[in-house]
């Protein structure tokens, strides 16, 4: 179950992918919702995703912690 949790916000993710805004207001929520081993796939999978789209840069604050 939990695995397909993290499936499912990829593909949130890059579906709100057009909007900064958005999309940080999901990953804030995929890090109250996700185990810790999940978030850490989740920020790896972030950083390649975002490589070549630099405004959404601002969410890996949020993956920090």
């Amino acid at each position: 179950m939990a695995r397909a949790m993290l499936e499912y916000t990829k593909t949130i993710l890059k579906k709100v992918s057009f909007d900064p805004i958005l999309f940080v207001k999901e990953v804030k929520k995929a890090v109250s919702r996700l185990l810790p081993l999940e978030i850490e796939e989740l920020k790896i999978w972030v950083t390649y995703f975002i490589i070549d789209k630099p405004e959404l840069q601002p969410c890996l604050l949020y993956l920090k912690t």
